[in-house]
């Protein structure tokens, strides 16, 4: 059922694209290189679009896949955490499997394979957030994407001192970034009970000096945020979405715009 406060998203093409034999809905728009934008938890809401249109602005192709969630919904706090508990218990994400990656993953990369192809550039960004905030980083697998970030990576729910990566994965996306001269960048807040210190800290172990987290603190959090993160979640945790504060100054404006800065520099050159 409908809300006033959904997005219809008119201002997307939705494609079905196929990869591996699975299709699925992925909203497009724009000119430029390709930015894959992954939801957050409970779906392509009105926030993760405007942060799409953003990317979109910027003077980026985005593509935006439809992983989970009734797509444009508002975040109404009984039917997310309906999102949230199917998700938990699906087989394409394993939200609480540490030391391996989720199976969507690879159908993630090849949607990035697509969208070089199509887009052409030096590569694609590719920004996970919560539920799918890992994702970027396993996508390393894939050549193409050169410019990774990670919003609140959450899974595995159970372990959070975990990445969510098989550990000759994480090897190899490491030797990549050294060897490529590449990073990985990552933000949460400081009070998010989801995507913890211990969190960070273990990325940081994993990757060295190519992770790259900024912590942002609790109280830049917007306050007033959709009824599943003021219920559901329960605290600061999205930092360019649902908890950004739309205001010039704010330091969640800064970490989008920090992140916009980062798929200049790695698909344009920093051409801004």
């Amino acid at each position: 059922m409908s809300n006033p406060a959904d997005d219809a998203l008119a201002d997307f093409e939705a494609r079905a694209i196929t990869v591996d034999d699975v299709a699925r809905t992925v909203y497009v728009a724009g000119v430029g290189p390709a930015v894959i934008v992954m939801a957050e938890m409970p779906g392509i809401s009105p926030h993760v679009a405007r942060f799409a249109r953003w990317v979109r602005a910027a003077g980026f192709t985005v593509y935006l896949p439809s992983l989970f969630g009734r797509d444009g919904a508002y975040p109404e706090a009984e039917a997310g955490l309906a999102v949230l508990q199917r998700a938990c218990v699906s087989a394409e994400f394993q939200a609480f499997a540490a030391n391996a990656s989720s199976p969507v993953t690879r159908w993630l990369r090849g949607l990035a394979r697509l969208a070089h192809r199509a887009c052409g550039g030096p590569g694609v960004g590719a920004i996970g957030m919560c539920f799918t905030g890992n994702f970027a980083l396993s996508m390393m697998l894939e050549a193409s994407v050169v410019a990774p970030v990670l919003c609140q990576p959450s899974l595995p729910l159970d372990e959070p001192g975990a990445v969510q990566i098989a550990p000759a994965e994480l090897a190899t996306v490491r030797q990549r970034l050294e060897r490529e001269d590449l990073t990985v960048r990552a933000y949460r807040f400081d009070g998010d009970r989801y995507c913890t210190a211990q969190r960070f800290a273990a990325y940081a172990a994993a990757l060295g000096p190519r992770f790259e987290p900024t912590v942002l603190p609790t109280a830049a959090a917007n306050p007033q945020p959709p009824p599943f993160f003021a219920q559901v979640i329960g605290g600061p945790h999205s930092v360019v979405t649902a908890h950004l504060i739309d205001e010039a100054g704010q330091p969640t404006i800064a970490a989008r715009d920090e992140i916009l800065a980062f798929f200049a520099l790695r698909l344009r050159g920093g051409d801004a």
